[in-house]
């Protein structure tokens, strides 16, 4: 398999839907609109970069980009957000092996 390069551009977009991502499951009430407004222009962005014209789009790729935004120096990792019948709760993601 060929491993996947991404563009810094593309990184850097996916590292801030992440750290905005996060904003929105610790504190949902503050500023939730426009929160939601940037994930969906951020989504839109990461979507429709020339990178996946180029390479194709596949959810691997898609996966190995979250990765490779997580893991870099200004990498920030996505919490987890579930419901647990009562109430959502909000926790660290568990550690890659």
């Amino acid at each position: 398999m060929t491993p996947f390069r991404f563009p810094d551009d593309l990184i850097a977009i996916r590292c801030r839907q992440i750290r905005i991502y996060n904003r929105l499951a610790l504190r949902p009430a503050v500023g939730a609109t426009e929160l939601r407004r940037e994930l969906i222009r951020l989504s839109c962005l990461i979507s429709s970069h020339p990178y996946w014209a180029e390479h194709g789009w596949s959810m691997a790729g898609r996966i190995e980009l979250s990765r490779a935004a997580q893991s870099g120096p200004d990498g920030e990792r996505e919490l987890v957000v579930r419901w647990t019948g009562e109430k959502f709760v909000v926790t660290e993601p568990k550690p890659r092996p």
